[in-house]
């Protein structure tokens, strides 16, 4: 007999070679997002981005999907406004929190992505899916356009894109959702793992200061006129420039030879 869900963890972490896997622990509730699994996970997100020891996540699902955004049940037992306004903004601080933290987020997406599960996958940095996967944000079929998630889809992909799957509720299979910029790769679901661990191999050999600058720098100047991001990335660059890791990567490189990062 399965335990109750209030005797299991919510959220999983797994810490393996500079990876933490965050697993979404709601199997029965295809991982919807409570307010106990933001706590969850805003504290997990937390903890990550201030341990210099992880390069690297890997936001996951338990079960037969990913997440199927929030609970619509816990959401209709709770339908002031003030509790509702709360569990929004708590989830948008989820969301930039990924955007803020220097480590990059990989989503690993089996079965379905829907609404707020599919806003979380729009907003990490990179996202491997399964072929059998599949994305909506599918609230306009339930009276209720997916606003929040809609800030994440504007940003990953085109506008007119987004919009289709905001005012139609349809589901995109993963190769129409790589097609769009949804996401990065699409493997069989055997091969999902081993996808995502090319991506966190290859991102764990470079250097942590260069990756943590680089990506506050690109998501910063993607809100910022030309003139702006330009003087951004040239400060940026400059910065990088200046740290160990560039100097003893650069040495290597016209040394024919590996770097050895002095921050990992």
């Amino acid at each position: 007999m399965n335990a109750p869900e209030t005797e299991l963890p919510i959220l999983l972490r797994q810490d393996h070679d500079g990876v933490s896997t965050l697993t979404l622990n709601r199997p029965a509730q295809f991982n919807s997002l409570s307010e106990e699994m933001l706590t969850e996970l805003q504290a997990a997100l937390d903890a990550i981005a201030a341990d210099s020891s992880v390069r690297v996540v890997v936001l996951a699902g338990a079960g037969k999907a990913f997440c199927a955004g929030h609970d619509l049940k816990q959401m209709r037992a709770n339908h002031g406004k003030a509790y509702l306004q709360k569990l929004f903004k708590q989830c948008g601080r989820v969301m930039t929190t990924i955007v803020a933290m220097p480590q990059p987020v990989i989503a690993r997406i089996h079965g379905i992505a829907t609404a707020a599960g599919c806003q979380l996958v729009a907003m990490c940095d990179l996202a491997v899916a399964a072929e059998g996967a599949k994305f909506a944000v599918s609230g306009v079929n339930l009276g209720l356009f997916c606003s929040t998630p809609s800030v994440a889809l504007g940003r990953a992909m085109g506008r007119k894109q987004a919009m289709e799957m905001l005012l139609t509720g349809d589901f995109i299979d993963a190769a129409e959702a790589q097609r769009r910029g949804l996401v990065n790769r699409v493997v069989p679901l055997e091969q999902l793992d081993a996808e995502v661990k090319k991506l966190t191999d290859s991102i764990c050999a470079k250097s942590a200061v260069a990756i943590g600058m680089g990506k506050q720098m690109f998501y910063k100047q993607l809100e910022m006129g030309l003139d702006g991001a330009y003087q951004l990335a040239s400060e940026t660059m400059a910065c990088n420039m200046m740290s160990e890791d560039a100097g003893a990567g650069i040495d290597a490189f016209m040394e024919k030879r590996k770097p050895e990062w002095k921050h990992r």
